[in-house]
């Protein structure tokens, strides 16, 4: 059975518990191999099941539970050792063993019993085909020098086949409870069968077979098992009942899922007129706090009285299961994918309909078994959490910001500061030859000795780099231009002050860009890049001061000259106001990076600057988005996706997106508030995030104005949610933007929003992949664009632009700032959280105003039909 010579053992119980004992020994007095699994690995089926096969693991015990959430994500054979499996722990359901035993073959599935006063095992039996009579799983009979007594109240033998109680003596119970001598009195016995020996008072109520073996009926006292943890309910009713709020206070152990014991508490209040809505999260708070995790209960249920028998004790059958979705779904709605994904998947291991953002999971009925399928499903939606992380943070907000995808470990910058030569070797992001290298270094001023670093483009900026080699020495649609308006020199002169600290701090902004001579594009960070500040005079007569030093300061940047960031200044011609143009290419910023630097320009202003943490660096995002996923893998998921896409969803039939932008018009407008309310409200039932919705919505429009059913745009990627820690205080170009398809005739309006929900997820996972990929894996030719329309959805803080720069500087506003694209047509969405403003940009033939009017119709009529559908209606659209 266990403990052929030199087998293999795997533990996957901590010593805490003496459950892990038997595999210890076992292999100790054998000559095995003993291997002791790391505790975040034991909770992760294909983690488990890996380890078993790469060690060739012979022999394995493990509880029930925690064997049957492993195998319902790697399956039974993946988690069937080679030669043993034991049972123990806990009582094990008929289904199971028939599955084990079905795959096991030749390979024995045992079942072990035994409490830890008689030295962990006392009793063991083989499973087989046939063997669980009755639908009841046999323990077994007692091992060597263990006798078995299943007795009645009065100590008296009872006959096979009748319940009584399981007592047990022989050389291995244990001697008593340290310094409990009242209980050890109470649980070990004289035994009236065996002169001067004792008997342990087990608890369990079993019975004999006709073939000698003892099968659990359930226990004798108020003892539960938990996930192997035998738990007495008194305990964790003392705790519950010493929070001040509670008067009265019961805890049972509840079976309302067959095979899924759980702990309950229910309370009475101390005001039982107060507003108790709260309690149960609180009492549970508090229980977590002063109990291990597997005692903690896993619902509170607040009651006006506890039920009591007619004598006056607890009436348990009275006491109602807890409705663990009462409040499920019904807090705050997702903001962004990686919630909705969170979201989604804690409602589908709950068996909930929907969970909202700030549900805790345990809350809701959640524990380390049924977490252990939450983080093997989240695994497969590309997003990484262990258990523990789970334990920390159990919502889905707190979970939401401290997951991602696996984190790829960055080599370091390997030139040193005064480095005279680089050589490859010295290059770890990048493979480059010695010669490509000289011609780096001669576009660099001061050559070698100023060269930081090199490494590849961000997957943004090879799409940026490509309109500005279209440009060939043009207008550049992607230098972004902004006036400032200062109330003196002085206040001007701080800010190009704090301005040159910021560029200091960060590589990003001390970049340039080279690609002429070399096999792929780089970036070169500078050693050190001056920001250049030209002064120049505007025209007294001038009807627009402003729009003339936008003129001046142009549309083009050379990006092989450092900082991609410049400065014209000019005085007001008519008051003692100065301006300050400020051109920034894409290549450098996007909307967060843009943040990052008015925050650190104005901590310099207020004397704050030495408060700022240490800089990190871009290129840990550039090692991230290139290593994290493999380009294979983006090529799979897009050819998926695309490859029988041959042409571009053409807005009013406009396909050129090689244009600069400069005749883009826009038409601002925004939903009514009641239909931004109703679209808010759908969403939250939903579980989908407002965005998500409007991606539905906006697909919808451009069915409309390019006469097809099956449309392909662009989303914007906030690009920050796998890009590693930090990534928020990080300037650069994060964002990415890649296509969404929709085959809007064949959904209704719900399964329209879950394919949405679900395809968001899924390019989550690729948002770092460069747009080439998918343009190249689709049907498309290769001089045709993928797509000509795109929707940005940005969540902000309630701030425009305008704003942050208004109230983030004393005696400076702004006065003129403006995006471009190549793309003839944008939707452009602003949601504070509460409402959401928005604007169409267009180009050419296309017309703003007339798409500003279809969005909220097509918006009116989504949400008409999911409110319809969510009341039971058809699923139309």
């Amino acid at each position: 059975r266990f403990g052929r010579s030199g087998g293999r053992y795997a533990l996957l119980q901590g010593q805490a518990t003496d459950l892990g004992n038997t595999v210890v020994f076992a292999s100790l007095t054998t000559g095995g191999e003993l291997h002791v699994l790391e505790e975040g690995a034991v909770t992760d089926p294909v983690v488990v099941a890996d380890y078993l096969v790469e060690h060739g693991i012979d022999f394995l015990k493990v509880v029930p539970s925690h064997l049957a959430a492993l195998s319902s994500v790697a399956g039974i054979e993946g988690v069937l050792p080679g030669r043993s499996l034991v049972l123990g722990g806990e009582a094990v359901s008929p289904v199971l063993v028939g599955e084990l035993v079905e795959c096991a073959g030749g390979r024995g599935v045992f079942n072990h019993y035994g409490p830890t006063e008689t030295t962990i095992g006392v009793a063991t039996a083989r499973l087989g085909v046939g063997g669980v009579g009755g639908g009841v799983v046999p323990v077994g009979g007692p091992v060597a020098n263990t006798r078995f007594y299943v007795l009645d109240g009065a100590l008296r033998p009872v006959p096979v086949g009748v319940a009584g109680e399981l007592y047990v003596a022989g050389v291995q119970l244990a001697r008593g409870y340290v310094r409990r001598a009242g209980l050890t009195a109470e649980r070990f016995v004289a035994c009236p069968f065996e002169s001067g020996v004792r008997m342990y008072r087990t608890g369990d109520r079993v019975r004999w077979t006709a073939d000698g073996e003892v099968v659990f009926l359930g226990r004798a006292d108020d003892q539960v098992k938990v996930r192997g943890f035998r738990i007495e309910p008194g305990e964790v009713q003392a705790v519950v009942a010493a929070h001040p709020l509670v008067a009265q206070a019961a805890v049972v152990g509840r079976e309302d899922v067959p095979g899924d014991v759980r702990l309950v508490a229910y309370v009475v209040a101390v005001d039982e007129d107060g507003d108790t809505d709260g309690l149960p999260g609180v009492v549970r708070e508090f229980a977590a706090r002063r109990l291990p995790e597997h005692m903690v209960p896993s619902a509170v249920v607040v009651l006006d009285g506890l039920p009591l028998t007619g004598n006056g004790k607890l009436d348990r059958k009275a006491l109602p299961a807890p409705e663990y979705a009462t409040t499920a779904g019904a807090g705050r709605a997702p903001a962004n994918v990686r919630e909705e994904v969170l979201c989604a998947a804690f409602a589908e291991v709950l068996g909930l309909e929907s969970v909202g953002v700030d549900d805790d999971f345990f809350e809701l009925g959640g524990h380390s078994l049924v977490a252990v399928r939450l983080v093997e499903i989240l695994r497969t939606r590309g997003v990484q959490v262990s258990v523990r992380a789970l334990f920390d943070t159990p919502t889905v907000a707190d979970l939401a910001t401290s997951v991602g995808a696996a984190q790829v470990v960055v080599p370091e910058n390997l030139i040193p500061a005064g480095a005279t030569e680089i050589t490859p070797e010295m290059l770890p992001l990048i493979d480059l030859t010695a010669d490509e290298i000289a011609r780096i270094a001669a576009t660099v001023e001061g050559g070698v000795v100023n060269i930081a670093d090199i490494y590849p483009l961000a997957p943004l900026q090879e799409g940026l780099l490509f309109h500005h080699m279209l440009a060939d020495g043009g207008d550049d649609a992607y230098v972004l231009p902004a006036v400032l308006d200062f109330d003196s020199r002085d206040r001007l002169d701080g800010f190009v002050s704090a301005l040159r600290r910021v560029v200091a701090r960060h590589d990003i902004y001390r970049t340039s860009i080279v690609w002429e001579g070399l096999r792929e594009p780089v970036q070169v960070v500078w050693r050190d890049a001056e920001l250049q500040v030209h002064e120049v005079t505007l025209d007294a007569r001038s009807a627009d001061p402003i729009a003339e030093l936008v003129e001046i300061g142009g549309a083009r940047m050379d990006l092989a000259a450092p900082p991609l960031i410049s400065l014209h200044i000019a005085k007001h011609p008519t008051d003692a106001h100065w301006l300050a143009l400020i051109r920034v290419h894409h290549m450098v910023r996007d909307g967060t990076a843009l943040e990052v630097l008015l925050s650190e320009v104005d901590a310099f202003l207020t004397g704050r600057g030495g408060e700022l943490p240490e800089p990190l660096p871009f290129r840990d995002f550039v090692a991230q988005a290139r290593g994290g996923v493999s380009r294979s893998e983006h090529e799979r998921y897009f050819a998926e996706l695309l490859g029988d896409v041959t042409e571009p969803t053409a807005a009013f039939g406009v396909v050129d997106v090689r244009g600069d932008g400069a005749d883009v018009r826009r038409a601002r407008f925004g939903f009514a508030p009641d239909l931004d309310a109703r679209l808010r409200e759908v969403a939250r039932r939903l579980g989908v995030s407002a965005a998500t919705v409007l991606h539905v919505v906006w697909s919808r429009v451009l069915g409309a104005v390019s006469g097809r059913d099956d449309v392909v745009f662009g989303t914007v990627l906030f690009g920050r949610m796998n890009a590693g820690a930090g990534a928020d205080r990080v300037p650069g170009p994060f964002i990415n933007t890649l296509p969404i398809r929709v085959r809007t005739g064949e959904l209704g309006a719900r399964e329209a929003v879950s394919a949405m929900r679900s395809q968001l997820a899924e390019l989550l996972e690729h948002e770092h992949a460069p747009l080439v990929v998918a343009q190249q894996a689709s049907g498309a030719e290769a001089d045709s664009p993928l797509f000509t329309a795109i929707l940005n959805y940005r969540r902000n803080t309630g701030q425009n632009l305008d704003e942050r720069f208004d109230e983030g500087m004393a005696g400076t506003r702004l006065v003129f700032a403006r995006e471009r694209t190549n793309y003839p047509l944008v939707l452009l969405a602003d949601d504070n959280g509460e409402r959401t403003e928005l604007a169409v940009d267009a180009v050419g033939a296309i017309d703003p105003e007339t798409v500003a009017g279809l969005v909220p119709t097509a918006a009116e009529g989504l949400v008409s039909a999911l409110e319809a559908a969510l009341e039971g209606g058809p699923d139309e659209l």
